[in-house]
């Protein structure tokens, strides 16, 4: 199992690192599976992620204190009304499946929207 966690959580950085430049892959997201796995497979990753300059601080202020910040809430949102746009307009689909499909993705804004923007000393500050 470790084994393919390892192999997961390599698969889950590379399309993270792929949502860098890709709108419609969300990097957070995609970051926090790769360190699960990492967690699972590889302490050295793990703490290699969990640590990166450029991933590690949303990983660690989400895995501290559950928080998305205001500008990934506004980029995942955005995107997310786009593609839903996107599917309504040009993809010929069943009328269930474009329903399903704006179900979930109300579902990944509900949840979105309702995680805190700022560490709770950050948030405590702006009061």
């Amino acid at each position: 199992m470790r084994t393919l966690f390892f192999i997961l959580g390599w698969l889950f950085f590379a399309l993270g690192f792929a949502g860098m430049f890709l709108p419609v892959l969300p990097t957070t997201p995609l970051m926090l599976l790769a360190l699960w796995c990492f967690a699972r497979s590889s302490d050295r990753f793990h703490e290699w992620l969990y640590n990166h300059r450029v991933f590690g601080p949303p990983l660690q202020q989400y895995r501290e204190h559950g928080v998305i910040p205001v500008v990934a809430k506004v980029f995942a949102i955005l995107f997310m009304t786009v593609s839903l746009l996107y599917v309504f307009v040009f993809l010929e689909l069943a009328l269930w499946a474009k329903a399903l499909t704006g179900i979930f993705m109300a579902l990944g804004a509900w949840f979105i929207l309702n995680k805190p923007s700022y560490p709770p000393e950050q948030a405590a500050e702006s009061k």
